[in-house]
């Protein structure tokens, strides 16, 4: 067997991204001929994810994509083991481009996106298999939690991920798709992803949570001791107080606290002459 120049072993560990002792190894059992070494190395990676497939992947990024119309959205969790490898180039990079493709495509969900092929940067292969290929580079499970796209014909998509990546939302607008209604949108996008809503409007809230929330608050009144014919006016003030913390509209606005999300959407309204409602939105937090 001839033996394998270093420049081989460059040439090689810059085509895969694996560790140069790997990448000798692979050009030694395959005889210096480099695609059978990167196939080497694939199947080397689908071997390791096999190996950590019961492994917890609690680590990993939120990626939020907008396509430069704002009409069109994708945010997905990308998970791995630690924080270490989480925060590298490496496995940031390979979410990215994951969250790009699947904007390109159209693609609404984890299990679709695992048969689209990603570019020539990752060999061409679908998802699935370089998933495999990036657990054997990075040494960890890799896992693609889930994924959702967002389309509008009559509005807008913003979205905004927090410092850190551990935290994203999307938010779907209908009214004038304007650089000010955006700017507005990604706002509330921040909204969405710092004070956790759950509907836009008091009446999207389901009524087994309201009925949940209202005997939480009657058990506690009468712990309490408050006599029987004021525990009703307790549990419909303490379930304002929820409304206020659940319902979008109803919250706080998170840039001035004095005003609720419906009357700065009222102001943005009148001072641009436009009309806007706040149609939904998705909220990704790490690991929920």
């Amino acid at each position: 067997m001839s033996q394998i120049s270093a420049k081989t072993v460059k040439e090689l560990r810059d085509k895969t991204g694996v560790g140069m002792m790997d990448c000798k190894k692979a050009l030694d059992e395959t005889g210096g001929d480099m695609q059978k070494a990167m196939e080497y190395l694939r199947k080397k990676g689908a071997a390791l994810a096999a190996k950590r497939a019961e492994r917890e992947a609690r680590e990993g990024v939120i990626v939020v994509k907008i396509n430069n119309a704002a009409d069109t959205g994708v945010i997905l969790e990308l998970n791995c083991e630690t924080d270490f490898v989480a925060r590298g180039e490496d496995f940031t990079g390979f979410a990215e481009v994951i969250a790009q493709t699947a904007l390109e495509s159209g693609i609404d969900s984890a299990e679709r996106m695992m048969n689209v092929s990603l570019s020539d940067a990752y060999g061409s292969e679908s998802v699935e298999d370089a998933i495999k290929t990036m657990t054997g580079k990075l040494g960890e499970k890799i896992e693609l939690k889930r994924l959702e796209c967002v389309k509008t014909e009559a509005g807008l998509v913003a979205g905004y991920v927090h410092p850190g990546s551990k935290l994203g939302a999307m938010v779907k607008v209908t009214g004038e798709n304007t650089q000010e209604s955006v700017v507005f949108a990604k706002d509330i996008a921040m909204q969405v992803a710092a004070a956790s809503p759950i509907v836009v409007e008091r009446s999207g809230v389901p009524s087994d949570y309201i009925d949940k929330e209202k005997e939480i608050y009657r058990q506690q009144a009468l712990s309490q001791g408050k006599p029987e014919q004021f525990v009703d006016k307790i549990v419909t003030g303490r379930l304002e107080k929820y409304y206020q913390e659940v319902v979008l509209l109803e919250q706080s606005f998170i840039k001035d606290s004095n005003a609720k999300v419906q009357d700065v959407l009222k102001d943005f309204i009148k001072q641009h002459d436009m009309q806007m409602t706040i149609d939904g939105f998705i909220r990704y937090q790490l690991g929920e």
